[in-house]
């Protein structure tokens, strides 16, 4: 849940203050791994879940998260998250024995029915997906974040450590996305599945390198976050867009190394946890202080179990996709975890306690297997898996032991599987369970159909059909519809445009339905060569920009008509340039517009189009065709 009593640091004594209790946290820690404080005996899974609100009308995100915070109060299970528009459940922490996954899947369910049934009140629902599919970037403004301090902090002090003039985002998949944004709050566009696993001290070092191996065919079976902003792009997009969302570094004409504060890790762990702490302290400047007063060192020497919060504030700003962690048990004895933030969170419950079992198995058979991994795969091809993994999910081809290379889905079937049904067996984990969670892995494999493959396939199914809003938003009711019925996503039929319910486009804005892949002209450019263009591509209306991309004018086929059309014989040459003839002011509208209003805008002004602008600069075009296939869609499904 993280520790929210937080603040932005605002002078160096405050500053100071915070480092000494850091180090002084770290001296503790370092005490009570040396003198055996820590829990044996017993090892716990746990989880976290972390979903999106929407409206159901729309299917955009819903700003009610505080209101439902408000009347869930009761629950100290359900917490608060980076954006108002998404909420996070804690399970309890079960003994990774007998039923241990039915219990954890039972929890999540019955949690998510008391939030359901809160949101329905609001006419809005809840959703499973490691990015939502109908999130827009106007969404990602600072008004829709949650009014915590903890929350205002970390924000603040991310935009004090940018280097460059914004934060951006490159990625490339079937579509290209390449966006600028002024706060680091894109990093709200994830949600996830977080798993637990609590690890001896002595252990953790093998733990720790065999989870590092594990991520990458782990995250290409739970894939599932292909699509940001109607962009097709990794099939585990979370992955750079959190890396990037948050990245306060900025390009340079010389070869100086720094590292993001998201980030995989730089090496095998060698020594202890310590080193990762040490490392983290020393990598990354303290972003946000904790008020507390809670002296470690003295606790310890008193024989009293310290919080550590000045040492967890930090952590929660570093984040490692395998994230260790400090807690202390029921009992009063300290534990350490393995906090797995890789995977994303659906495609439905089941698939994401099935997502806990595979890895949580996995690491337990391969932990009784071999003592130390970094003796049969190089760090190297560890780091690489993870990063092709992200972008082709289970599709990709693995460096693997002894320098084989080996398919995602041979991997999964003929190692990692039979290993994690040893573990799990092994940890006397309920075989009923067993057969149940990995079955559901083995099928998934099997298929090729994990929950990027079956979006992705479904996305451009629709978008072949419909609108890129309807495509969306048809795809969002689909997940939900199939996350409430709690069937496994690789067993999911592909959606069908007319089964979307209380969709309402008129609310909706014209970013929704613009279009963005522009084909423009520039005023120099010759007549002829524009009318060409105009009817190679089947357009009527092209707007004209200058050379920054700058809205200086309309061309429509009209125009054109008229320009041929005329005897210029009496005037003199007829004009040779689009700047000659084209409309100088034409009325545009903006990305906020509501769909309603631009349609009033062009009737009344009986025109065909409207360019669509943000700061004067050209980002899109909507047309009376957007409108025409907006209203046949609904006449269709009345």
């Amino acid at each position: 849940m993280g520790e929210q009593r937080v603040n932005l640091v605002h002078q160096q004594e405050e500053m100071h203050h915070f480092v000494r209790h850091l180090l002084q946290d770290v001296q503790a820690l370092q005490y009570m791994l040396d003198n055996d404080w820590f829990e044996t005996g017993i090892v716990r899974m746990g989880a976290e879940q972390e979903m999106a609100l929407v409206h159901l009308d729309t299917l955009k995100p819903a700003i009610i998260a505080d209101e439902i915070l408000e009347e869930l109060s009761e629950y100290p299970w359900l917490t608060s998250e980076l954006a108002a528009f998404n909420l996070e459940v804690n399970m309890n922490p079960h003994e990774l024995t007998g039923s241990c996954f039915r219990k954890t899947h039972e929890e999540v369910t019955g949690y998510l029915h008391v939030i359901r049934e809160a949101l329905k009140k609001k006419g809005a629902g809840l959703v499973l997906t490691g990015i939502l599919p109908t999130l827009r970037k106007l969404d990602l403004t600072l008004d829709n974040i949650t009014p915590r301090e903890r929350y205002y902090a970390l924000m603040d002090a991310l935009k004090k450590m940018q280097l460059g003039s914004a934060f951006e985002l490159r990625l490339t998949g079937i579509d290209e996305l390449l966006v600028k944004h002024d706060t680091p709050f894109l990093e709200a566009c994830n949600t996830s599945f977080q798993i637990h696993l609590q690890i001896h001290p002595n252990d953790f070092v093998k733990m720790y390198n065999i989870a590092q191996v594990i991520t990458a065919p782990v995250l290409a079976a739970a894939a599932n976050s292909p699509i940001v902003f109607g962009r097709r792009l990794w099939h585990e997009s979370r992955i750079a867009l959190f890396q990037q969302s948050i990245d306060t570094r900025t390009s340079h004409d010389h070869m100086r190394e720094r590292s993001p504060r998201v980030q995989f890790g730089s090496g095998w762990l060698r020594n202890s946890i310590m080193d990762i702490y040490k490392e983290d302290i020393a990598r990354f400047r303290v972003l946000i202080s904790s008020t507390q007063e809670e002296n470690s060192l003295q606790l310890v020497k008193d024989g009293k179990v310290p919080k550590l919060r000045a040492l967890q504030v930090h952590n929660s700003t570093v984040y490692r996709w395998n994230r260790p962690c400090y807690g202390i048990s029921p009992n009063g004895k300290p534990h350490l975890r393995i906090e797995n933030r890789v995977i994303p969170s659906g495609p439905t419950v089941q698939d994401e306690i099935a997502n806990s079992a595979f890895w949580l198995g996995t690491m337990l058979g391969m932990g009784r297997r071999i003592e130390d991994v970094t003796t049969l795969i190089s760090w190297e091809d560890v780091r690489d898996n993870f990063g092709k993994v992200a972008r082709f999910g289970i599709d990709t081809q693995l460096n693997w032991f002894d320098d084989k290379k080996v398919s995602t889905i041979e991997l999964i079937l003929n190692e990692l599987l039979p290993m994690a049904r040893e573990g799990l067996t092994h940890a006397k984990v309920d075989q009923e369970d067993i057969d149940k969670y990995l079955g559901i892995i083995e099928e998934r494999t099997k298929l090729h159909m994990n929950g990027a493959r079956w979006m992705l396939r479904a996305y451009t199914k629709l978008k072949n059909e419909v609108t890129q809003d309807e495509a969306l938003s048809t795809l969002t009711a689909s997940i939900m519809q199939n996350q409430e019925n709690d069937l496994p996503g690789h067993a999911w039929e592909l959606p069908d445009p007319n089964q979307l319910g209380q969709y309402k486009p008129g609310t909706l804005k014209v970013e929704e339905f613009m279009t963005t892949d522009l084909f423009t002209a520039h005023g120099d450019d010759l007549i002829p060569m524009v009318t060409e263009m105009m009817d190679w591509r089947k357009i009527r209306y092209m707007p004209v920009e200058n050379e920054k991309g700058i809205l200086v004018g309309l061309i429509t086929s009209r125009l054109l008509l008229r320009h041929y059309s005329k005897d210029y014989s009496l005037e003199g040459p007829p004009p040779t340039m689009i700047k000659d003839i084209m409309i100088t002011s034409p009325l545009s509208t903006t990305q906020e517009t509501t769909l309603i209003d631009a349609m009033n805008l062009m009737r009344d002004n009986q025109i065909g189009c409207l360019p669509v602008v943000q700061d004067n600069e050209l980002v899109g075009i909507i047309t009376e065709m957007d409108f025409l296939r907006v209203s046949s869609r609904l006449l269709e499904r009345s």
